[in-house]
């Protein structure tokens, strides 16, 4: 007899995203008519600020097709709670940075590629996204403060752009960077912090099919707040590894010293691998509270993708890699 056994981070599709969140993206789709008009007319804005009132023309992307290869042990968080709880340094320290992030405009918006690549390149978001193919993924997201939710990211893997970076065989990290203009973002007026936020992955964690770039989120593309109009998501890391809003990805030698681990070294490492059987410092990583629900769920180690990246670490155990 063939038995089926799911993994621990699965179950059947059909609970993972609950009913609003389709009906929805119809409205969604109502409006993507028009951003598809605007890209089959070439009348892109990859090098202008949008208009007021005109079409974002990367709506046409959303929502894109969920890949069933990810799903959830959870029911996926209300949307007002995963767009309206954020940590977005930039904006300011607390979870309420909605209104302080709407001054990022993300359009137009370049993303460059240099180091050890081949040719190093600078695109327009737009012209980036052309290249690559979206999907919709259900990840856990867990926050290193010991909260967590369930999204529904849309976007595309990390290695996509890492092959249309076309790095060396000397690179051995990625470092990433997030924009840097205090003149929208008060955050960076603060001086003890080592502006642009920075993070950075070994290749190997580049190059794996749990990283993924985010561009979108519920079907709509990525507020603001989340981290528009690029940010990472690793979810097997604490949730500070996700650089927002990202404007360089470079390929280096060298490990990259990462912004929280220059701040704080002893509490914020560069691997920031979820293990709650390793405490931050000042709490316990055993347990989670997840958002919109009472009470505390236990941790996972890897954040419940161990299945997929354990192997990521052998050889390493000399290694800090759980903070």
């Amino acid at each position: 007899m063939l038995i089926k056994r799911n993994r621990g981070w699965e179950i059947p599709e059909r609970e993972a995203t609950p009913e609003a969140l389709f009906l929805d993206r119809r409205s969604v789709l109502k409006g993507a008519v028009a951003g598809g008009f605007m890209a089959a007319s070439g009348l892109g804005t990859a090098g202008r600020a949008l208009a007021a009132g005109e079409p974002d023309p990367s709506m046409a992307l959303y929502p894109a097709k969920p890949n069933p290869a990810y799903t959830l042990d959870r029911p996926v968080t209300a949307e007002k709670l995963a767009t309206g709880y954020n940590n977005f340094y930039e904006f300011g320290t607390d979870k309420d940075i909605v209104a302080s992030s709407q001054a990022l405009k993300v359009r137009p918006w370049t993303v460059k590629l240099d180091g050890m690549v081949e040719k190093e390149q600078t695109l327009a978001i737009d012209d980036l996204f052309k290249q690559v193919q979206f999907e919709e993924r259900l990840y856990r997201h867990r926050c290193v403060e010991a909260w967590s939710m369930a999204v529904p990211w849309t976007g595309f893997p990390l290695k996509a752009l890492v092959e249309i970076a076309k790095p060396t065989s000397g690179a051995k990290y990625l470092r990433m960077e997030t924009f840097e203009d205090s003149s929208v973002a008060p955050g960076q007026k603060q001086f003890w912090y080592p502006w642009p936020y920075v993070e950075g992955l070994t290749m190997a964690e580049a190059t794996n099919d749990l990283s993924f770039i985010v561009t979108g989120v519920y079907g709509k593309p990525l507020p603001t707040q989340n981290g528009a109009p690029l940010r990472l998501a690793t979810p097997w890391k604490y949730g500070f590894k996700s650089v927002k809003s990202i404007v360089r990805f470079s390929f280096v030698a060298e490990r990259p010293k990462t912004m929280w681990q220059t701040l704080a070294a002893d509490e914020y490492g560069f691997w920031a691998n979820v293990n709650p059987d390793v405490p931050h410092p000042r709490w316990s990583q055993a347990t989670e509270r997840f958002l919109g629900q009472s009470g505390r769920r236990p941790t996972l180690m890897f954040n419940g993708y161990a299945e997929q990246v354990a192997d990521l670490y052998k050889g390493l155990e000399g290694e800090k890699l759980y903070m």
